[in-house]
């Protein structure tokens, strides 16, 4: 009878992973010490570099939104401010 499965921790995934790329050690020397199948390393491995991008890529969004929150929040207050000026204008009335 099969026992349960392991739960290999993300930290433990990137941490072979990113051993695999170093290429000190082969891919079964790294699976025999850890005693996992190789081919969950190399599914780790190809998971790292397609993810790799979105590390980096990650900030560029944060300060996409960053900025068009603070576009809004002046958006906004421009209008608040014609719409004061349009409400002095009719109080005040025409100068001159």
């Amino acid at each position: 009878m099969a026992g349960k499965r392991k739960r290999h921790t993300a930290a433990f995934k990137a941490q072979l992973a990113l051993a695999a790329l170093k290429a000190d050690r082969t891919v079964n020397e790294l699976a025999s010490q850890y005693s996992v199948h190789p081919t969950l390393i190399h599914a780790w491995k190809k998971q790292l570099l397609a993810g790799a991008e979105e590390v980096f890529a990650n900030g560029v969004r944060a300060e996409a939104a960053d900025a068009e929150a603070r576009q809004a929040e002046l958006y906004e207050q421009i209008g608040r401010l014609k719409m004061e000026l349009e409400w002095l204008k009719k109080k005040v009335g025409p100068l001159g």
